[in-house]
């Protein structure tokens, strides 16, 4: 649904989060990066828990807007 959002629109609370989420994510990512290339423990561990808890609350948020839009004629096949 969220890879179709240019054919058939999300509600509006759901246009901004995914986006902040994935900067999270990116984040996490140098941190890691970083941490790996240096061999510090600390950012690896930070950039690990920003990535986990960035792609964990982004999950979160996709199974918000199933929800939201499982009723729409275009994803009603997906429901059994």
């Amino acid at each position: 649904m969220w890879l179709n959002r240019k054919n058939v629109p999300v509600p509006p609370h759901h246009r901004v989060a995914p986006h902040i989420l994935n900067a999270i994510t990116a984040v996490g990512s140098i941190f890691v990066t970083w941490g790996l290339v240096r061999l510090a423990v600390w950012p690896t561990v930070l950039g690990a828990a920003l990535i986990y808890c960035g792609k964990l609350w982004f999950l979160d948020r996709m199974a918000w807007l199933f929800s939201d839009m499982q009723e729409q004629q275009e994803y009603r096949a997906w429901l059994y």
